[in-house]
């Protein structure tokens, strides 16, 4: 396979979560980073969803780029056998690095991990830090609290209306590689 066109961050639990849907964007989304010839950058781990998106990309010929602590190795079983595999000292190194390498920001459900790396990127966005899209796939409305927070935070007088156009909601596989698609052209 060509070098890849562009690369994509994604962020997602170190878990399977409750419901199968979880695990069936997760492998759809590996499937469609390979099928797109767009690389995947993630936490390196290879549990939970984390894992899932990985193998898929790997196993439809995707290229792949994982980024983890030295203290997660063991916890997230570093997965080692990626085009590119790099060990930080500290979670801040991470997730710098896995953001620095990617071209867009892409969140399937996930738990505090996945919360903490979706506020930094908006809150370097509302910087002006970086202008990189920032998708939430919907996974049966997983985000939908999320988006509710950030629209209380906006009423409330804590954030400008333009904090809810930083991120954008996608319901589903199709519509997300839609919007990358046009992201990334």
């Amino acid at each position: 396979m060509s070098h890849p066109s562009h690369s994509v961050c994604v962020y997602c639990g170190s878990r399977n979560g409750t419901r199968d849907a979880y695990a069936t964007a997760a492998q759809g989304t590996g499937e469609l980073l390979a099928r797109n010839n767009w690389r995947l950058v993630y936490g390196a781990g290879d549990v939970g969803l984390m894992g899932i998106v990985a193998r898929a990309a790997q196993a439809a010929g995707g290229k792949t780029f994982g980024v983890i602590p030295a203290h997660l190795l063991a916890r997230e079983v570093g997965k080692e056998d990626l085009d590119r595999f790099v060990v930080t000292e500290t979670m801040h190194e991470r997730k710098k690095v896995m953001f620095m390498n990617a071209d867009a920001i892409v969140l399937l459900p996930g738990g505090a991990g996945s919360l903490d790396e979706l506020f930094e990127v908006v809150t370097w966005r509302q910087l002006g830090l970086h202008g990189k899209a920032i998708y939430l796939v919907d996974v049966e409305g997983y985000w939908q609290p999320v988006m509710a927070l950030i629209d209380h935070v906006i009423a409330e007088g804590f954030a400008e209306p333009m904090l809810r156009s930083y991120v954008e909601i996608v319901p589903d596989l199709a519509a997300l590689e839609a919007a990358l698609r046009d992201d990334l052209s």
